[in-house]
């Protein structure tokens, strides 16, 4: 009897990558409401309060300033959030992973094909805030356009890190403490409220090394402001910490679905 071929490795990483869209297309509308409502909500929080006495921030109108933080802060929450409680759950609760794994994936289709869904989720996500800042006249620059491919990057970052967090979690509540010690703070020193310029210099210096920062800075750029750090060490930023994070993820969450 002939044996059933492997799928090729891309085609297995895209059936876990379906799968998961599937997934949330099957509640799409509780799903994909919650991009389009925070960032207005948000907006319109920021531009009745402190709209009203910050008039500008780095030479131009705070709201638009706030308005490029906004679109990738959007991805960082959504990529947190599907690769700590989502990963979790998936793999202490539901026991997706098992039943995957009884076909013919391994541990690394399985992660990677995750993370790729995560960078797709905050390339929508990106989009979505980049519709309401539209809607709002806060869409200024052709660059901002910039905001979706690095929505899927910076995504594809948090994704990373989370599903590193989440190899060494064995209670749930934990994840508590990695929102708020360390992704809650990311907000307000990534230079997405104001700019990292005006933090003291150590501060400063930590605000370089934490991974919002940098893509952050590069739709600031995009969108004809500058970057703090630079332009080039942004972009080696991103290309270091994907590859080498994603590989320490895939490498540990290997080894806790193994044992």
């Amino acid at each position: 009897m002939n044996s059933v071929p492997i799928p090729s490795w891309p085609r297995r990483v895209a059936s876990v990558w379906w799968r998961h869209v599937r997934v949330y297309s099957s509640s799409l509308f509780s799903n994909a409401l919650p991009p389009f409502v925070e960032p207005l909500i948000f907006l319109a929080g920021i531009g009745l309060g402190l709209g009203k006495y910050i008039v500008s921030m780095d030479g131009v109108p705070y709201i638009q300033f706030l308005a490029v933080g906004l679109v990738l802060t959007s991805s960082m929450y959504t990529a947190s959030f599907e690769n700590t409680f989502g990963t979790f759950i998936r793999l202490e609760f539901d026991k997706v992973y098992d039943g995957m794994q009884a076909a013919s994936l391994t541990v690394r289709d399985l992660m990677v094909g995750e993370l790729l869904f995560t960078a797709t989720k905050g390339a929508f996500f990106a989009s979505a805030v980049l519709a309401i800042l539209a809607c709002f006249g806060l869409v200024t620059s052709p660059g901002m356009l910039w905001g979706i491919p690095l929505g899927f990057l910076t995504a594809g970052m948090f994704g990373a890190l989370a599903m590193l967090v989440t190899s060494f979690v064995t209670n749930i509540n934990h994840f508590n403490f990695y929102f708020t010690l360390f992704i809650s703070p990311l907000f307000f020193f990534s230079g997405v409220v104001f700019p990292l310029s005006q933090l003291p210099e150590g501060v400063r210096w930590l605000a370089g090394v934490v991974p919002l920062t940098h893509p952050v800075e590069l739709l600031r750029a995009a969108a004809g402001g500058h970057s703090e750090f630079g332009v080039v060490w942004n972009l080696v930023y991103l290309v270091l910490f994907v590859p080498l994070v994603g590989w320490a993820a895939v490498r540990r969450m290997r080894r806790r679905l193994v044992s």
